[in-house]
Parts: structure tokens; sequence; C-alpha cells
């Protein structure tokens, strides 16, 4: 026994303890990983922000086609849409107004790019009966190459394109997604009238500016009700896809739907003989790729 002490005392010594040992004292553990962990996990836990709840109103209008894509679509009554309209303020003939699909984006940016996406596409076209919206809202990143499938069944050879701004804006931005998600572009050769600069010719200097919402407004009587800014549109989306609240999504819905209807009554508009100027320099053109 008196061996078994001294080996005992001697392995404390060189452990860096005191040589008095009393034989019935429990020797304490080498090492306890446990109390280091949990303070480990005390520390992580004050560290990290409480989680906000989920928001409850996470409700969007619309039909899911797929995962993360809603599409909603509606027929407003529409008076007075001849079969064809004079394109003399577009320096050109007469233009069908069957074929034509009266479109725009909502965007995760104004800056354009790669990194810019368009979450949202809106569509207006004449069919029997008024004006048809049509609208894609993508509420995952993962449905982006969903909707462009699908807005490229809303086009054929024939389609002609009405936008306002989006032959320098939309049309390329929708040309880049698809060439990223390796889908071919159906926006290539297909004609596009941006109205944008026959509206500039004939009101540049008229108004304050020729901002879609300002036409609107002074050319067409039409006064938007709690319209959310389009500069507010990409943090809408942003914070619906962190969890957030659904409400300023749906307002930006409201934003894109008064936007392709705006553009109807505008051709329509810039197509009577009264609100005609000449042009020098023709907006009406194919896109290419």
């Amino acid at each position: 026994m008196s061996v078994s002490l001294e080996k005992l005392q001697r392995l404390r010594r060189q452990a860096g303890h005191g040589s008095g040992v009393s034989p019935s004292a429990p020797l304490p553990p080498a090492h306890d990983p446990l109390p280091a962990l949990r303070r480990m996990l005390g520390i992580r836990e004050r560290s990290q922000p409480s989680v906000p709840a989920r928001a409850c109103d996470r409700a969007l209008p619309g039909d899911e086609i797929a995962p993360g894509l809603l599409r909603l679509e509606q027929v407003l009554a529409f008076d007075g849409v001849a079969t064809q309209v004079d394109g003399t303020f577009a320096r050109t003939g007469v233009l069908p107004t069957a074929n034509m699909l009266f479109f725009d984006t909502e965007t995760t940016g104004l800056s354009g790019g790669t990194g810019t996406r368009a979450f949202m596409v809106g569509a207006s076209d004449f069919v029997p009966g008024g004006l048809r919206v049509r609208q894609l809202l993508i509420t995952h990143l993962s449905a982006e190459p969903a909707m462009l499938r699908e807005f490229s069944r809303w086009l054929a050879e024939d389609t002609r394109l009405v936008s306002y701004n989006g032959r320098c804006y939309d049309a390329p931005l929708l040309a880049a997604r698809y060439r990223l998600a390796r889908q071919g572009s159906p926006l290539a050769g297909i004609e596009h009238l941006d109205l944008l600069f026959p509206t500039r010719r004939r009101y540049r200097g008229v108004w304050e500016n020729c901002r879609l919402a300002t036409i609107e407004r002074r050319a067409l009587g039409i006064v938007r009700e709690d319209d959310l800014p389009g500069s507010e549109a990409p943090g809408a989306w942003l914070q619906y896809l962190r969890g957030g609240d659904a409400g300023l999504l749906r307002r930006v819905l409201q934003h894109n739907f008064q936007d392709v209807v705006t553009l109807a009554h505008l051709l329509l508009h810039l197509a009577q003989p009264e609100n005609r100027e000449t042009d020098t320099q023709p907006p009406f053109a194919r896109d290419t790729p």
C-alpha cells in the first residue's frame, strides 16, 4: 500500500499539485469540457439577436403555377379600341392592336447589369371584351427560370412589344436574365415600340418631366391613390423574401398593374390626330439579340 501511495504522490507532483494528499480525498478529473461548452453556448446565445416573430400577413393574390411563381390575370372593360391605330406618331404605318403586348418589369435595382433581376413582369393586351392584364411574381429566387419560361409563352413572332423606356432598360435586362438562365431569349427580333420617345417629343418642356406617373396624370387624367414609388419596390420584395409582411409587395403588384394599363391608354392617346407630332428619330425598332 505504501508503494501505491508513493506513486500517487509522485504523479501529483508531476502534475503540479502539492505532495500533501489525503488518501481519502477523491482525485479531480483531468479535464471536464462540459462547463466550458455551457459557457460558450451561453455567450453565443446572448450575442445573437432575437429572431422576430414571423409576420402573420403573408397572403399574396394569384395562383401558384410553379414552386415560388404566382400568376395573376383579369380582364378590364376597355371601350373604343379599334382594330388598328395610326402610327404616324411613331413614324410608322398602321399599327394593328390585336398583337400588341404592353409590358413592364419590377426589378431589384435601377442600375441594370447582370446582378439585377426582374422579380415581377406585368403585361396587358387587347382581347375580346376588354384589356387583359397578366402578372408574374416570384416569391423565391429559384423560381426565376420558371417565370422566364412563362413570359416567353406570351410572345409570338408577330407580337409587338409596347413599353415605356423598355428598349433601354426592361428588354435588355430580361434578355440578360434569359442568357444567364441558359434559355433562348424570345425578345430577339420582336418589334418594340417604346412610347417614351414620342411622349418626350410631344411633352418635353410642357410639364415638369416625362415620367410615366406625370404623363398619366397630366395627359390622361389618371390619378393613382396610395401608389408605392417604383424605387421602393426592391425593398418590398426583399422584405417579403426575409419573412416580412406582404402588404408592401401587394402595393408593388398594384403599381405594376397600373403601369401596363396606362401604357394602353397612352398608346391610344398618342395616336389621336391632335396629339401627334412629327418624328426625327423613330422609336419603333426590332430588338436584336
